[in-house]
Formats: structure tokens, C-alpha cells, sequence
């Protein structure tokens, strides 16, 4: 049997095809195809199947990390969404929380709600905090504002009422009055997206949630389309924002919790690869085409958040806590109006992409500048797949930023070098001390396309003691999918003091949550073996307004309140730092996950014979500050052994990433084929 996971990025779409008779691990890498990215998705699987000889219907699980969700935000492309909410608050998306992203920018701007005043209508009917009618539904004020949505041609409505998680029957009663009218539109609940309390977020997180379902709803029928018309028999399992997988019907219904998909697949490789080589502390950084992605893990735990914003919508959804910059491979460098250098946030992507790719790119990338220093091979990248021309790359940067900044050619490449390594650097150290961490006590773990390219540089600010990059760097979020479990969290909020009173509270709701994810693993289809529920309690001090979300290693009625009055201090410290165990704790969620195991593939691959031979070849390389050029041996990394030690000047080439060891580095093999670079 066959396992496959696929990692969908703004440039490559990446594929990692695990053998499961053999043990084997295989990769690929294609272009993205960014007007259907279920295209490219298609091609790759196509590709893998006739070079692998895979029988289609051999392949028992299908993994894809998607950026449809993300991308519908960050592009806006599509049409306003009607929202159906509590008379007197038809405007809270747009009141929003009074606090700026940054406390002295005044000219900060928020982004335009994703539901036009228009086409936003209050309905009478009040329920209170704790779940009591106060004011029946107006039943024909929501079939009006039904018929008004249906003549504004609106396909996609939000609902959310007030203290709808304590009292979810107004909303589905609007929704069966919506349905009727609007036969075919995209309906969204917050009693069902997110039953929670904290009002804005929970409109927020239902308007977002409507807002990507009718484009996810098609793309998931693309890409079911493609995979079946290949002759593979198995849905497809879409890659949920906290790492676990979700059914195509979910994903569907929930898209909201798709969007970082690829990114979290991306941290649980990352943890599972470290933890397995020694490291449980790493401060990780994702290097794709388009951004990077920043990570913290602790104990080989990713941290989690349970709100974020995306694309400057609060989305309130569990998700890996995952900080993104612009800067990517593809990132464009450009001169601002003041004369400085700058790298990102835009990107040419995959299509037209970079200067070098000669697809007509015209924008100087990341890329570019790595291919004229040579530190990218100048003639062809993907394992030959994909040819290269370096003097595009040279003329590109000389017309359009060095002639401007007087600057020589490699100057110029090595600063869009030193800008993207900067901007990286300030985002892991800004992760660190956020959380009230010193870099210094971490490993860097290095991945994506590009990562490994600027490891050396990026650590050269940081400071960590070693890093750490792993076999096929670029498509450890494909790895990441085949580690994933089916999840589904069930929440409820509780919003009471840690006591006696509280704990039965406590234990009462996760009794409720338990027989829901009960049905649902059920649906799923996981057999009793493979289930698995964990337990969360989501906790502040009184007078906080963010929660700690504490993990109980056993189940309720086993857990005293003091065993979890302890967990929560701990907890709580290990995050940021500091605990005050004489404040009173508040209970804010109960989060019931439940689990449906999949089996894991190896993190040894077992391919790479000890003492192979390495055919080392040299070009010309230049490292900047490390000492300008050199004649630098060229590896290929596949070959490698366990033990094999590399000294810096030296390139290690792969088919999904290059990796850059500089002047003044070592690096060595680990016992699973892992790369550890040091100072020498």
C-alpha cells in the first residue's frame, strides 16, 4: 500500500510518496498552478505514479495541505457575503477591537469587512448570557432580509447571534428559512463554526468561514475529480490549521479551519523530525516561495493558538502558532522611495516567478540573486528537471537595482541576500521573546525550498548553538501530512472560576463534548483501535485577556482541580515565562479533540548506503561577509552517509533544496540522515 501527502505552496507543489511495503520515502516537486491549483496537484501525482510504478488503487491515503482559503483572503476576489445578526449589531465587524496593530501608526487601515453594510441585517430576537430567550425570532424579518440577499445576488451568508454558543436553535432556525430561499448558497453558522463566547471574533471567524466556502467547495470537487480520474479509489483528507486532518466534507463545511493548512503540516514534521534526531527545543523557519513561516517547539510540542489574525481578519480557530513574513524565494527585491534596498513582500510566484526561470519574470527575486552568486546551481534546479539561465538573472539585477543603488552586480545580490536573511531573523528572534525565550538555548531548524540557502545567514543574527536541516527540506510539509492525524476539536465555553463549583462544570461539559466526538470519529469511519481524545482546558488569571491552554494527561474524573491548578502555573511558565500562583485562575473553554491514529512513516529512510561514494565537483561561490568567493566543493546530499562530516566551503545539492555550508561551518550526517551544521 501507498501513503501520499501534498503540500500545495505559492510556487512548488511539493509530494512525498511513502512505500509502505518497502519503507520508503520518495519526493517530487512541480510547479504550482495558481489559477487551479488542483492542476499542478494532478500533474504531480500523474508524475510520481509512472516513475514509481504505483497502482492507483494501491494508495490507501491521500494527505493535501491547501492555500485556497488563505489566498481567497489575501486576494479578495471574491464578492461581499450577507450577514444575518442580532438586532444592534449590525456593525460589530466594523467596530471591531479598538486597539491598532501598531500603537503609534495612525495611519493604519483595516481591511474592508468581508460583508458590505448593504448587505448586513439585523434581525430581532435576544438570548442571554446564559442561554434564556429573552426575545423570540422575528422568523419574517429573516425571511426578508433572506429575499434581499437573494435579489443582491449574495451566494454565501454568515449567520451569528448573540450568545449563540449558549442557545444555537435561533440560528438554526434562520438557516432553514435562508436554505429555503437560497437553495444553493454557502450557509454559516457560529453556533457551528465556533461556540464560543467573545462576540467580534465569533462574527469575524463565521464571516471568513463564508467568505472561502464557495471557492473551497469547488476546488475540493476539482481535486476529487483529479485524484479519482488517476484511478485512486480514497477521498482525499485535507490538512486542518492545528496539523491534523479533516474530510473533504469538513474541510468543505469548516474552510475556515484550512487556512494554514500547508504551514502547520510543515511544524509537525519539523517537531516529529527534531525530537527523533535530539533536539525537542527548536525555533523552526519555513522558507517557500512566497514567505517564510516561524515556529517555536517546546519538549517537541508545537505551541498552539486558538486565535490569529489572517490576513487582517481576527480568525479564532486551534491552529500551530505560526508567524508568516514575506520573504520567499520568489520575493521581489525593489528600491523604496527613499533609496534603500528592500526584499518582499511581493512575490512572482510560480507564474511568472523569477528572472532565471525564464517563463517572462522580469522582477529580481531571492532566487536571482542566489543563482548569480552561485550559491544555486546556474545551469538547472529540481534534479536537472528545471533549466536555469543565470545571465538573465545577472542582467535583471544590474538594469533594474545596482545601476540605480551604484552597486556592482554581486554586491547588489549579496545585499537582497543580507535584507530577506535580516527580516527572517528579526521574526524568529520576535517568536523567542515573545514568548520569553532565548534563541540562543534553541536548535535552528531549517526547511522549505529555500531555508537551508540561508540558514548560515539568518543564524549569523540569531545565535542558536546549531542547526538543524532535515533530508528533502523542501517538501517536509508533504512529509508533514503522512505524520498527521484525523482531529476535529469540540469546544465548549465555561467562563467561571477554577473551583469546586467550576471543576464540576468542567467535567459536565467534557461529558457532553465526549459524545460528539464519539459520533463524528464514528462518521469518519476510525475504527475503535485507532481512537485517541485529548483533553484541553483554556485558562487565564483573572484579569488577563488571553488564555493558556493546558493539556490533561488524563481524563476529567481522574484530574483534581489542584492537579490542574499546577499544569496551568506550569504551563503558563513555560510559555512566557513567569506564573503568579496567588492570582485566581478562570476557567474559559473546555476543547475536547478527538483523534483517529494513521500509521507514520519512518524518520529513517534507510536508503543511503554507508560509505557510498560522493562525486565532488567545484564552482565558484560567493558567501559575502564570509569571505567573498571560493572554490567550493559541490555534494550531492543523497549520497551521504550517517558519520560523513563536511566542511564549509561546501554546497550540498538535493532535488527539493540546496543547502549552504560557509566558511568557518561544519556539518555532519546524523544517524537518520539529518544535517547538523555547527561553528567550527
Amino acid at each position: 500500500m501507498y501513503r501520499i501527502g501534498v503540500d500545495v505552496g505559492g510556487t512548488f507543489t511539493d509530494f512525498t510518496l511513502l512505500d509502505e511495503a518497502k519503507g520508503e520515502l520518495h519526493y517530487h516537486k512541480t510547479p504550482s498552478t495558481p489559477s487551479d491549483p488542483s492542476e499542478a496537484v494532478g500533474a504531480g501525482l500523474a508524475d510520481m505514479i509512472k516513475r514509481h510504478e504505483v497502482d492507483p488503487a494501491a494508495v490507501s491515503y491521500l494527505g493535501h495541505g491547501t492555500t485556497v482559503a488563505l489566498n481567497m483572503l489575501l486576494e479578495r476576489r471574491a464578492p461581499s457575503i450577507g450577514l444575518l445578526t442580532t438586532k444592534g449589531f449590525r456593525d460589530v465587524l466594523e467596530i471591531a477591537r479598538q486597539i491598532r496593530p501598531h500603537l503609534y501608526d495612525y495611519t493604519v487601515t483595516r481591511p474592508e469587512p468581508l460583508a458590505r453594510r448593504a448587505y448586513r441585517f439585523e434581525v430581532p430576537g435576544r438570548v442571554t448570557v446564559d442561554g434564556r430567550v429573552l426575545t423570540p425570532l422575528d422568523l419574517d424579518a429573516v425571511e426578508e432580509a433572506a429575499e434581499n440577499l437573494r435579489d443582491a445576488g449574495v451566494t454565501a451568508i454568515a449567520i451569528c447571534f448573540l450568545h449563540a454558543y449558549r442557545f444555537p436553535d435561533h440560528e438554526r432556525q434562520a438557516a432553514e428559512i435562508v436554505r429555503r430561499i437560497l437553495p444553493d448558497a454557502f450557509i454559516s453558522l457560529s453556533s457551528d463554526v465556533l461556540p464560543e463566547f467573545r462576540e467580534y471574533e465569533r462574527t469575524s471567524t463565521t464571516a471568513v468561514n463564508a467568505y472561502v466556502g464557495p471557492r473551497m467547495r469547488t476546488y475540493i470537487g476539482q481535486l476529487k475529480d483529479r485524484v479519482f480520474d488517476l484511478g485512486i479509489e480514497r477521498e482525499p483528507y485535507i490538512i486542518h490549521s492545528n496539523g491534523g486532518l479533516l474530510s473533504v466534507a469538513d474541510a468543505a463545511t469548516f474552510p475556515v479551519r484550512t487556512c494554514l493548512s500547508g504551514p502547520a503540516a510543515g511544524v509537525v514534521g519539523a517537531a516529529a523530525v527534531a525530537v527523533s534526531a535530539g533536539h525537542p527545543n527548536i525555533l523552526a523557519f519555513d522558507v517557500g516561495g512566497t514567505s517564510t513561516d516561524v515556529s517555536l517547539v517546546l519538549g517537541g510540542r508545537p505551541l498552539f493558538t486558538s486565535e490569529r489574525t489572517v490576513a487582517g481578519h481576527p480568525v479564532k480557530s486551534p491552529a500551530v502558532d505560526v508567524s508568516a513574513i514575506g520573504a520567499g524565494g520568489g520575493s521581489i527585491a525593489w528600491i523604496d522611495g527613499g533609496g534603500a534596498l528592500k526584499v518582499g513582500p511581493h512575490s512572482a510566484g510560480a507564474d511568472p516567478g523569477p528572472v532565471a526561470y525564464g517563463r517572462g519574470g522580469e522582477n529580481v527575486t531571492l532566487t536571482d540573486a542566489n543563482i548569480v552568486l552561485g550559491r544555486l546551481n546556474p545551469n538547472a534546479l529540481l534534479g536537472g528537471r528545471m533549466s536555469i539561465d543565470a545571465d538573465a538573472a545577472k542582467s535583471a539585477i544590474l538594469d533594474k537595482l545596482a545601476s540605480p543603488l551604484g552597486l556592482s552586480v554581486e554586491d547588489t545580490a549579496i545585499g537582497i541576500i543580507r535584507v530577506a536573511a535580516s527580516g527572517i531573523a528579526r521574526a524568529i528572534r520576535s517568536v523567542a521573546s515573545a514568548k520569553g525565550h532565548n534563541p540562543t538555548e534553541f536548535a535552528l531548524f531549517s526547511y522549505g525550498g529555500a531555508g537551508p540557502l540561508l540558514a548560515s545567514d539568518v543564524n549569523y543574527e540569531v545565535g542558536c548553538a546549531r542547526i538543524l536541516i532535515p533530508r528533502e527540506p523542501g517538501t517536509l510539509c508533504a512529509r508533514g501530512i503522512l505524520l498527521s492525524d484525523q482531529t476535529f476539536d469540540f469546544v465548549r465555553t465555561i467562563l467561571g472560576r477554577a473551583n469546586e463549583e467550576g471543576w464540576r462544570r468542567v467535567q459536565d461539559a467534557f461529558d457532553a463534548l465526549a459524545i460528539k466526538a464519539m459520533e463524528w470519529l464514528a462518521n469518519d469511519g476510525v475504527p475503535e483501535a485507532a481512537r485517541a481524545y485529548r483533553r484541553y482546558v483554556e485558562a487565564r488569571y483573572e484579569g488577563q485577556s488571553f488564555e493558556v491552554r493546558v493539556q490533561l494527561d488524563r481524563s476529567i474524573g481522574e484530574t483534581t482541580l489542584e492537579e490542574f491548578a499546577t499544569a496551568f502555573h506550569a504551563e503558563h511558565k513555560t510559555q512566557y515565562s513567569y506564573d503568579i500562583q496567588e492570582r485566581n485562575i478562570e476557567i474559559v473553554n473546555c476543547r475536547l479533540e478527538a483523534v483517529g491514529k494513521t500509521p507514520k512513516p519512518p524518520m529513517s529512510e534507510g536508503a543511503v548506503p554507508v560509505g557510498a561514494p560522493a562525486d565532488v565537483i567545484e564552482r565558484r561561490v560567493n558567501f559575502g561577509a564570509a569571505g567573498g568567493w571560493f572554490d567550493t566543493s559541490i555534494h550531492d546530499r543523497t549520497i551521504l552517509a550517517p558519520g560523513d562530516r563536511i566542511k564549509g566551503p561546501a554546497i550540498l545539492e538535493e532535488m527539493s533544496s540546496t543547502t549552504i555550508i560557509p566558511p568557518g561551518y561544519q556539518a555532519e550526517v546524523d544517524a537518520l540522515g539529518n544535517l547538523v551544521m555547527e561553528t567550527k
